[in-house]
């Protein structure tokens, strides 16, 4: 495979962030995806939510498996650290990472095959030990490195291009996090940037196990007439929870308006925020009535996006263990080998 540098020259007024660091600095290789497609959209996403957050590209790892959708690491954040696992395999590599080096912040990006079919285990593991890590399924309904028979995503129902519906009962990503105990959940489509960018900006600023499924549609092979993942249908069935922004941590700002309405709010930068309070009935922090939600709009054809579910005082893998601070590469061979003394208090008190 062949990857296209891009030019390092850009534009001398190219904006930077609080850094110093210019959308440019979070990019990588140029894509080998088919043109359209909608993971290149994800990760033009990713960039400019790292960008926006302003975080250090060396301080990211990028994990992934096997499939399109694993390949778009190689796309963006060039310079962080990033691994290409095996098919299905990324959450244990990426909880060993984590485990290993709780500086970094890791986001894994996979695939609804990846994630669904083969690595289902592994993803529902990595969700309910609670890592911390941005999890993100990239879901186009295909297997589309193999000519697009359908994967365990795809809706009941739903015609491949030969005009072939699908008999089997979908597994809805979405339910499976919220029921395992995924701490951030949400949903957005890819050709929704505005919804998609915040969400992001938000997992990669959560402690704990973070999970977003993203439409993508598949140009090749499913974004045709009797796709239930193509352009038109997610746009013709999108239900969208809330509106989506991210204010990162400052002095606080307070709004005080009735449902309905819609207010205009001043911001730190000095630009303004319109809000209007929608969907009075939806209550993010109730896993269960998120879940009866979802399926309530389900059954009536609706794919419901925005930011489903979050515990804002959720605790992580780390947590849980009672883990060192420090990552395991700065440890010293005293602290990795406390004694024989402490090895035999350890195996009487198993005694």
């Amino acid at each position: 495979m062949t990857y296209l540098s891009k030019p390092k020259m850009h534009h001398p007024d190219l904006k930077a962030n609080a850094l110093g660091f210019t959308r440019r600095d979070y990019e990588g290789p140029v894509s080998t995806l088919c043109a359209g497609c909608g993971h290149d959209s994800i990760s033009a996403a990713i960039i400019r939510a790292c960008y926006q957050l302003n975080l250090q590209p060396h301080r990211i790892a990028k994990m992934s498996g096997i499939g399109c959708s694993s390949k778009t690491p190689s796309y963006f954040l060039g310079a962080s650290h990033g691994f290409n696992s095996v098919h299905g395999r990324m959450p244990s590599v990426l909880t060993g990472a984590n485990i290993a080096n709780r500086d970094l912040i890791y986001l894994g990006v996979s695939g609804d095959g990846d994630s669904a079919s083969i690595g289902l285990g592994q993803f529902a593991h990595s969700i309910r030990r609670g890592v911390n890590m941005t999890y993100i399924v990239e879901n186009n309904g295909v297997y589309g490195l193999t000519k697009g028979q359908f994967s365990a995503t795809a809706d009941k129902g739903a015609k491949n291009r030969r005009g072939v519906p699908n008999m089997d009962e979908p597994i809805d990503m979405v339910s499976m996090a919220l029921q395992l105990g995924a701490t951030y959940v949400g949903r957005s489509f890819s050709g929704d940037k505005d919804q998609l960018v915040p969400l992001i900006e938000g997992a990669l600023m959560h402690k704990g196990a973070a999970f977003i499924d993203c439409i993508s549609p598949c140009v090749a092979f499913n974004n045709h007439e009797g796709s239930t993942k193509s352009f038109d249908y997610v746009r013709e069935h999108n239900e969208a929870v809330n509106r989506m922004d991210v204010i990162t941590g400052r002095a606080p700002i307070t709004a005080d308006y009735a449902p309905g309405e819609m207010e205009l709010v001043r911001q730190h930068d000095g630009t303004y925020l319109k809000l209007k309070k929608i969907a009075t009935d939806y209550d993010p922090t109730d896993r269960v009535a998120v879940m009866n939600y979802l399926q309530e709009h389900k059954a009536r054809g609706e794919i419901v996006t925005g930011l489903l579910y979050v515990d804002s005082d959720a605790d992580d893998l780390h947590g849980y263990l009672n883990s060192i601070d420090a990552p395991f590469n700065t440890l010293s061979d005293a602290d990795l080998v406390p004694g024989a003394a402490a090895l035999a208090k350890l195996n009487a008190s198993l005694r």
